[in-house]
């Protein structure tokens, strides 16, 4: 979906409408594979294996895989439909059984895992606060208020920096057993947490303009790199040990995932100048390459590295070599493109030559890498079976 989307811009093709597929490749993207991919780690690294054998994680699983499926085929059909609300509701109902069941079953073995997991759940739980806004907003507003707004920025934000990041930092203690300084981690933790909070400041920005909400996320992003340099602190007396059990496929995708990070971190101290912060949302490029940093340099990023490193994915097979190789080349080819271009949108240069040619040739390897993914998974299933 997201390859026709850019093919739109190149070629745009009747009866598809865009805005409605643009719906369907955000929804599965975040509810189908983020989502399901956290599901299943959180269920594996988190939960007792007395615990796994109870059915009602099996039967949530797949009744979850139906809302996603039902979304990535009434969505582009339709829009926000009744069919793909109903699906969409589903999907929280599911997520809300889901944070039960883990809050009630998992058993974290150190006080990071259990902070980092537990707050991962909240957010998700609170994100969707803003999904509920969403028909009282159109009922008394409409779609174009500042309400509506602010609550689809709201569920986003909770979503992509708190419910997966903290997720991902819940499994990142999990897999490499640090020994770190309760009072340390402590001071890490409520920084993370208030710099998240804070930050939900510029998306709301962008619809009520008042410089109180421009102060509120500086402190917050300020609060950030304090959080990032915490970490690094809390992590570094560890790092070669962190680095020296890899292959070179895991290392090369974690390298990815921390520049992704650092680079999403500099991007956030950049629109602290009052000028860029109301661009980079007026620019569409910039949008686009933010977004996709964060769920496939950072998230995706992490989570293929832990599935390689748990030999989830065989990084000795060269077809997955080769598709890793593929999706990751796509991203950094495509960003670069995206930055680039708003770039030169903020420079008043116009769009580069074959800007959006271009632009779809490299997204083709994002698909295209994933097929060799999935190839190498199923031929690894049927030499199991």
């Amino acid at each position: 979906m997201g390859l026709l989307l850019r093919w739109m811009y190149v070629a745009p093709i009747s009866g598809v409408n865009f805005q409605f597929l643009m719906h369907g490749h955000s929804h599965v993207a975040m509810l189908g594979w983020v989502y399901l991919m956290l599901y299943c780690l959180i269920f594996h690294f988190f939960v007792p294996k007395q615990a796994q054998e109870k059915p009602a994680y099996n039967r949530l699983f797949w009744v979850t895989e139906v809302a996603v499926l039902g979304m990535m085929i009434d969505f582009p059909a339709q829009g926000y439909a009744f069919a793909s609300i109903l699906f969409s509701t589903a999907h929280i109902f599911c997520s809300y059984f889901f944070c039960y069941l883990i809050w009630k079953d998992a058993q974290p073995s150190t006080l990071p895992e259990k902070k980092m997991l537990h707050t991962a759940l909240f957010f998700m739980i609170f994100s969707t606060l803003g999904v509920w806004c969403l028909g009282p907003a159109v009922g008394l507003m409409g779609k174009a208020s500042a309400f509506y707004q602010i609550a689809i920025q709201f569920f986003l934000h909770f979503q992509f920096n708190g419910w997966y990041l903290f997720a991902v930092l819940a499994l990142f203690f999990k897999q490499f057993h640090l020994k770190i300084d309760k009072v340390k981690f402590n001071t890490f933790y409520h920084l993370f947490v208030s710099a998240t909070l804070l930050t939900l400041a510029l998306p709301i920005s962008w619809s009520l303009a008042n410089p109180i909400f421009y102060w509120i996320n500086a402190i917050g992003i300020v609060i950030q790199l304090i959080t990032a340099l915490a970490f690094i602190h809390i992590i570094r007396p560890q790092w070669q040990a962190f680095f020296d059990s890899m292959s070179w496929p895991e290392k090369t995708i974690y390298f990815l995932t921390l520049f992704s990070l650092a680079l999403k971190i500099i991007i956030q101290l950049v629109v602290l100048v009052p000028e860029l912060a109301q661009i980079s949302h007026n620019i569409r490029n910039f949008v686009l390459g933010y977004v996709h940093l964060t769920m496939l340099g950072i998230i995706t990023g992490f989570l293929f590295g832990l599935a390689f490193q748990n030999h989830f994915l065989n990084a000795k097979k060269s077809i997955l070599k080769w598709g890793t190789f593929l999706f990751f080349s796509g991203f950094l080819i495509t960003e670069f493109l995206l930055f680039h271009q708003g770039i030169w949108f903020f420079m008043h240069k116009g769009i580069a030559t074959n800007y959006y040619l271009n632009l779809f040739l490299s997204s083709m390897l994002l698909p295209a890498g994933l097929l060799l993914i999935i190839i190498a998974i199923f031929k690894q299933k049927s030499k199991l079976i």
